[in-house]
């Protein structure tokens, strides 16, 4: 991230507004535990001192690939993904047009995975379940495949009809809190929907007049973002968990008003409580697993990200861990090796060429 920070700090307002939107669109790709090469950062660079354009990057990034496709190893796994993605990523941010309906949101969605997704812009057919670290495994109920393409229009039509005049800005917050957390619960699509979300979702806020967000939350808290999306979609009234939206307007608080709301992964977790002294833990249950306290067995945030990472990139290799959260191979090792040792994860196949399997939490 820091490769933007002085055209931000201090560059002319062409460059900052082009250093945020790269700093944003690279900063969302670990929302899938994604991280761009240095040839994107370099080319990126070159696009924010005005020596390319937005389709020259794309195209530069384009024949990078191709003279790569032989030189690919485990490492590269889905970097050529968070290159292409955040390449366009960064020119859909960059123009000044936008349209609210069903059919730009499906557009965004075709735009960031053409060529890297069979089913880019197109609406699923079928029904999904996904394993979530802050449900201790659990899935969100997404819409039925059947139902998408009404429910999606449904929503817009909603939205479209509601009425912003008389309301407060902490209300519209609310508001708009609530629409994106059902637009998101419908997951259209196979795979990217927060990507596609977090686009639409900067684009449709400067339409209803927010130009001067806070954009880099979505670069620092895309992991937070997605997480929180996730919370205002899940119940489980045996176990005393209620859907709330309280974290996403956590996040657009931030982003709207300068807030400095603490964002912490580990507080969206169902089992998180503070403890008396005010402190905070996040258990992560597991039977007959006890911590020194006399509770479950409490997992760190970062042993928490390592499980998201795999869990959103089996193939994920040690070295790409250790980049993407910036700790030493070591401390991967000690997590993986927890993980396993937990029965979460298990290794399927060789070191090289294998893959990590989930196991379901009990």
């Amino acid at each position: 991230m820091n490769n933007f920070d002085e055209y931000i700090r201090q560059g002319e307002p062409d460059k900052k507004e082009k250093g945020i939107i790269w700093q944003t669109a690279i900063g969302l790709q670990q929302v899938d535990g994604l991280k761009p090469s240095a040839y994107l950062i370099e080319t990126a660079i070159k696009n924010i001192e005005g020596d390319i354009t937005f389709e020259e990057v794309k195209n530069r990034i384009d024949a990078y690939y191709k003279t790569q496709v032989n030189k690919q190893g485990d490492d590269d796994d889905r970097t050529e993904e968070a290159d292409k993605v955040s390449a366009r990523i960064a020119e859909i941010l960059s123009e000044k047009t936008f349209s609210f309906s069903p059919v730009s949101y499906l557009n965004i969605h075709r735009r960031l995975f053409s060529g890297i997704y069979k089913f880019a812009g197109k609406i699923r057919d079928y029904n999904i379940t996904k394993s979530e670290w802050v449900l201790d495994g659990e899935t969100v109920l997404y819409a039925d495949a059947d139902n998408l393409r009404a429910t999606l229009e449904y929503d817009f039509e909603q939205e479209k009809k509601f009425d912003y005049k008389g309301l407060n800005t902490q209300q519209i917050i609310e508001h708009i809190a609530h629409f994106i957390s059902y637009l998101w619960q419908i997951h259209i699509f196979g795979e990217g929907n927060t990507r596609t979300m977090a686009v639409f979702l900067i684009k449709y806020l400067r339409k209803l007049g927010f130009n001067d967000v806070n954009n880099d939350l979505f670069a620092q808290h895309s992991w937070y973002f997605r997480n929180a999306l996730v919370r205002a979609n899940y119940k489980n009234l045996k176990n005393g968990v209620y859907a709330t939206d309280k974290y996403v307007v956590r996040f657009l608080e931030n982003l709207l008003l300068g807030e400095n709301n603490a964002l912490k992964n580990r507080e969206l977790h169902i089992h998180f409580v503070p403890t008396e002294n005010g402190g905070q833990k996040m258990v992560v249950r597991k039977s007959g697993q006890k911590d020194n306290l006399g509770g479950q067995k409490k997992w760190s945030e970062n042993l928490a990200k390592v499980f998201e990472l795999i869990r959103n990139n089996p193939k994920i290799t040690r070295k790409k861990l250790s980049e993407t959260l910036q700790i030493n191979p070591s401390a991967v090792q000690k997590h993986i090796e927890k993980l396993k040792n937990e029965r979460v994860i298990i290794r399927v196949g060789s070191d090289k060429g294998g893959h990590w399997k989930i196991e379901p939490l009990p």
